[in-house]
């Protein structure tokens, strides 16, 4: 514990002394600026008061995440204390003492798989205790992604405003103050990403995690086999989904997952209709296994469409989905909800449950045929895939002009450069590995004459078949498949949240670690589902518009969420406003709200498995870790 409080004083404190040191290095004693004449020193003093006012901008964003760092020291105090009537305390011993009492009763042969409610009882025990005996808790986990976001936002916010002050400035001199200052600033925020990462890491936390994420893992994909895999598929409810829809893989894959959200939800099989697909003729399972072992017929009693009553729908053992675009009414649980009964764990666990959820019904709609299987471990052999890599994502052709910008591969190495000086500070770096994804066969040899530091890893031919005159082929749905499996092995992932290619690597990538939610950087949108409902963040702080273009916040508020401009400021609608109620707010006074929608536990999966391994699942669990 005593490291623990530690590292976060020493993440508040070199925060604190980097601002000092911008203070001083902006504004020497004695310095008014470049020119020898009056005029000169009159625009330099301007530009120096203009910096004047953004650092003391800056200096307040400070004294807030200072105040966070302050809140994990004294709850990180308030736990190391043992004081004999402390609640909490006396609470953790008595759950202590009824886990111990639930492993007694398994060792005797009670089994929880036969008493539903109290297995489900007994997970929130076990899920408490370990926790808390790991040091681990939610307020905790809460508190250092806080602060992790917090500073993230001001070196967003720190680079773009010296950068406008450095276009806008006529004297030299202080350009090359901006640039001095833009280097050291980076350094110290790299030591600081650093700090807080392993303060994540202190009192076996890892270890915790990665025992958590596999066996909600675990939990979750025992749900969906036991869901897909009815014993009488005659009688058993269903929901049909048509791999129809008029766009790419994807956003096909995102219909996928849709359905089978549904499916969970209302607890009923899901059956994939996919011949004729516009890729493989043969259908969905040409790639992937099919998504049931026992009941792939779409025939029953009563059949009928997704509508507007309820009841009818509940009576009908056979429905038919619209688009998720189409669905009407639009229930609750569509992303990005998660299951209620999973949330305080994912919540504690992840960084974004939403994220977590779709990663793990990917894991499962996703489960590759032997033959695909081999052929990626063969392609990852012939391009040479190995660690550390950061994957990138660049997405022309269709794309730009209609649903993104064009981005120069300048854009995504900054990111690239940016991960890596980070790393060095944990590890020795040989060599910058970069898996290179794109639909613009000429791009490769450009990254690598401009950026010659790097080895760029990457297949022309999936450049050249993901062109839109051969974009629907079974060797265009390979290359693809391809791409997205080796951008979510990656360490790192930059590309543009605009791609469904790019979130959908972004999905899987939750699945090969405990909380991979920070490992990205998007060059324009933040993640989303397309369909979704809203996305809302909850107000922290108070801001008072400076400007038309901004909104005013009050702790509490809700605002739905339309994107980060990745500058220090997010642009959102605030809910209690009326008139006019959109644009800009700074992105460190909200935080995000986890939408936690009731569904099926599912009482007939155990919790835990307590019979001995398969050799499947034991080859399953080594290919998650």
């Amino acid at each position: 514990m005593k490291t623990t409080v530690k590292l976060g004083l020493t993440i508040s404190a070199l925060w604190l002394a980097s601002l000092v040191f911008l203070s001083g290095t902006l504004f020497p004693q004695g310095e008014q600026g470049a020119g020898t004449g009056a005029e000169s020193k009159g625009g330099a003093a301007l530009e120096l008061s203009h910096l004047s006012k953004e650092l003391h901008r800056m200096r307040r964003q400070n004294d807030e995440l200072r105040k966070q760092a302050q809140q994990l020291r004294d709850l990180v105090d308030f736990r190391a204390t043992e004081v004999e009537d402390n609640p909490a305390i006396i609470l953790q011993d008595k759950l202590a003492k009824a886990n111990n009492l639930l492993h007694g009763l398994n060792k005797e042969g009670i089994q929880q798989d036969n008493y539903p409610g109290d297995a489900a009882a007994a997970a929130q025990v076990s899920c408490s205790v370990s926790g808390s005996s790991n040091g681990l808790s939610s307020q905790e986990e809460k508190l250092r992604r806080r602060i992790h976001n917090g500073v993230v936002e001001i070196w967003y916010y720190l680079k773009a405003e010296l950068k406008k002050i450095k276009m806008m400035s006529t004297s030299e001199k202080v350009k090359e103050k901006v640039d001095q200052v833009l280097e050291d600033a980076g350094h110290q925020q790299r030591s600081i990403i650093v700090d807080i990462y392993n303060l994540s890491r202190v009192d076996n936390k890892t270890v915790w995690r990665a025992n958590e994420a596999k066996s909600l893992s675990d939990l979750v994909q025992r749900r969906f086999h036991y869901l897909q895999n009815p014993k009488e598929c005659s009688t058993a409810q269903k929901v049909v989904c048509n791999l129809n829809k008029g766009c790419g893989y994807g956003c096909q894959v995102h219909h996928v997952a849709y359905c089978m959200i549904v499916a969970y939800a209302t607890q009923r099989t899901l059956v994939l209709q996919s011949r004729g697909w516009r890729y493989a003729p043969e259908g969905w399972e040409k790639f992937f296994l099919p998504l049931s072992e026992t009941c792939l017929d779409r025939r029953g009693a009563t059949t009928g469409r997704w509508g507007p009553t309820t009841d009818k729908l509940e009576k009908t053992q056979v429905i038919d989905l619209p688009i998720i675009d189409g669905i009407n009414p639009r229930p609750d649980f569509l992303p990005l909800a998660i299951p209620e009964d999973l949330s305080e764990r994912l919540m504690r666990l992840h960084g974004h449950p939403t994220v977590w959820w779709m990663g793990q019904v990917l894991k499962y709609i996703l489960r590759p045929q032997p033959r695909l299987a081999k052929d990626l471990e063969m392609a990852g052999q012939r391009l040479g895939f190995k660690h550390p890599i950061v994957g990138v994502h660049v997405r022309r052709t269709d794309k730009v002009g209609t649903e993104a910008s064009f981005h120069g591969i300048q854009e995504y190495m900054v990111h690239v450069e940016e991960y890596y000086l980070t790393l060095e500070r944990t590890q020795p770096i040989t060599e910058r590995r970069v898996y290179l994804a794109t639909d613009d066969a000429t791009l490769l040899a450009e990254a690598k004459k401009v950026y010659p530091q790097y080895i760029f890893i990457s297949d022309n031919a999936i450049s050249q078949s993901a062109g839109l005159a051969s974009r629907y082929t079974e060797n265009a749905l390979l290359g693809v498949i391809t791409d997205i499996h080796f951008l979510a092995l990656s360490d790192y992932l930059v590309c543009t949240f605009s791609s469904q290619v790019c979130r959908v690597a972004y999905e899987i990538m939750q699945t090969y670690h405990p909380d991979a939610s920070a490992f990205f950087h998007s060059l324009d949108d933040v993640y989303y589902f397309g369909g979704q409902n809203e996305h809302r963040q909850a107000a922290l702080y108070e801001h008072k518009p400076r400007g038309r273009d901004e909104i005013a916040l009050g702790p509490g508020d809700t605002v739905g969420v339309a994107g980060n401009h990745w500058d220090g400021y997010s642009k959102g609608r605030n809910h209690r406003l009326r008139g006019r109620s959109s644009g800009l707010y700074p992105s460190y006074k909200v935080e995000e709200i986890v939408e936690v929608v009731r569904m099926p536990t599912y009482p007939q999966v155990p919790l835990h498995v307590t019979h001995e391994k398969t050799d499947e699942n034991k080859d399953k669990a080594k290919a998650f870790l």
